[in-house]
């Protein structure tokens, strides 16, 4: 029989009081809702989300993704959309870009990254230019830009990196030490030329009140 008034058979060729539709118009997908241990047709222009159109001559109906964490999809095995937080790569949805791919935000896609090359051995323990004169300084290793990547918004990770490390030499051999140093022991010379001198000062003065 077809129920045509009925709200549930809008847009179906034949349709049932109980199911809802059971063949639909040409152009429209054929969609069997399931609500509880309930499950009825429905006539639809598009498919619903997790769904695509499969157009068959029969009939067309809508078709369940397969991919997993997939909004929307085009076939069976190819995500156009994935579930919010997930981000879309060659027809599948993931949690992280893959290696060799950078996650752009505004469309939760991956692409191409930045790619660099290996580290550089650590560099010459140094310190103001100096490999001596100094007890810590700091090393330098380095890394190339392989490939850039294919959108300017995509960052390149660091390609130069610096850490602390212990001087070879503590003290220059030959040549002068550092002006921290020198300072240090002026003004301990001087503090002892200032004792000196006071320590003088008193004894003269004993001297007269004897």
């Amino acid at each position: 029989a077809n129920y045509g008034p009925n709200p549930i058979c809008k847009g179906c060729l034949s349709c049932s009081k109980d199911n809802g539709c059971i063949r639909c118009q040409h152009k429209l997908f054929f969609f069997l809702r399931r609500e509880g241990m309930r499950q009825y047709g429905e006539c639809l222009h598009s498919c619903p989300s997790g769904y695509y159109g499969l157009r068959t001559p029969d009939m067309n109906r809508c078709s369940r993704c397969r991919i997993e964490n997939c909004d929307s999809c085009f076939s069976r095995d190819f995500c156009t959309k994935c579930k919010t937080g997930f981000y879309s790569h060659r027809g599948r949805c993931f949690r992280g870009c893959p290696a060799g791919f950078a996650a752009l935000e505004e469309l939760m896609e991956c692409v191409e990254g930045c790619e660099v090359g290996q580290w550089s051995e650590w560099g010459t323990c140094s310190r103001n230019n100096r490999t001596c004169g100094f007890k810590w300084g700091l090393e330098t290793r380095t890394r190339q830009i392989v490939k850039k990547p294919a959108k300017d918004t995509i960052p390149c990770p660091t390609i130069a990196e610096s850490r602390r490390c212990k001087m070879a030499m503590r003290h220059c051999p030959g040549g002068r030490r550092p002006a921290k140093t020198k300072d240090k022991k002026k003004k301990k010379k001087n503090l002892m030329e200032r004792a000196q001198k006071q320590h003088s000062i008193f004894l003269a003065t004993d001297k007269t009140s004897q």
